[in-house]
C-alpha cells in the first residue's frame, strides 16, 4: 500500500509517501515540504499548496491519503491556516479518486512510538528507525507527514487485519497497548465532562 501522509500547514505543508507491505515493513518513497510565502494573499497561498500536492500525487501515485486532523489550538490564526490546508489536501484526494482519512496527533504518536504523548524528536527517531534512514527526517513537518502515512497504513492497511489474528511483535504490542490506553483516557475525559 502506498500512503501519502500530509501534515497540513500554510507556510509549510509536510508531505511523506511510504510503501507499506502486509507484514508492516515500510520503505520511504518521497519526503518533502510544500512552502508558501507569508506575504502572498491567502488564495494564492492555498493555490501554491494545492499545486505542490498535485505534483506529489502525479509523480508518486499514492493509493490513499492520510491527513492530520485539525485540533484546537490557542492561536486561531494558526488553526485556521491548518484547517484550510487540510481542506485542500482532502479535496485533492477526492479529485484524484483516492480514499482519505484523518488522524489526530496523539493517534499518530501512539501508532509510531507506542506513546500518544511522544515529543517531535521521539516521532522523528522512530520514523527514521522504521524506514531505516541514516538521519532524522527534516524538517519536523516532513517527519510528521511520514508518521501520518505509517499510522494510516498500520491502522487500516491489509497488514492490520492479518496482524490482529496472529502473533504480534513487541513493537506491535506496544502500539496496540498505547492505542488502547489513549482510547481509555479519551473516554474517561468525555465521561467526566458530561
Amino acid at each position: 500500500m502506498r500512503v501519502l501522509g500530509i501534515d497540513p500547514g500554510l507556510t509549510r505543508c509536510g508531505v511523506g509517501i511510504v510503501d507499506v507491505a502486509p507484514d508492516r515493513s515500510a520503505r520511504l518513497v518521497h519526503v518533502g515540504v510544500v512552502r508558501s510565502a507569508t506575504d502572498l494573499p491567502i488564495e494564492r497561498r492555498l493555490a501554491v499548496i494545492a499545486a505542490g500536492l498535485r505534483q506529489v500525487m502525479a509523480a508518486h501515485s499514492p493509493h490513499v491519503v492520510a491527513v492530520e486532523r485539525v485540533f484546537a489550538q490557542d492561536n486561531l490564526h494558526t488553526v485556521m491556516g491548518t484547517a484550510q490546508a487540510s481542506g485542500i489536501a482532502l479535496l485533492l484526494a477526492a479529485e484524484h479518486g483516492l480514499p482519505a482519512a484523518t488522524h489526530t496527533p496523539s493517534e499518530v504518536k501512539a501508532a509510531v512510538t507506542g506513546y500518544g504523548s511522544a515529543d517531535k524528536r521521539q516521532v522523528q527517531a522512530m520514523v527514521a528507525r522504521v524506514l531505516r534512514l541514516d538521519e532524522l527526517p527534516q524538517p519536523a513537518d516532513a517527519a510528521d507527514a511520514l508518521a501520518l502515512a505509517l499510522c494510516h497504513a498500520w491502522r487500516s492497511g491489509p497488514g492490520a487485519a492479518a496482524v490482529t489474528g496472529g502473533a504480534l511483535t513487541p513493537a506491535q504490542k506496544a502500539w496496540r497497548d498505547a492505542e488502547q490506553r489513549t482510547t481509555r483516557v479519551a473516554r474517561t475525559k468525555i465521561r467526566t465532562r458530561t
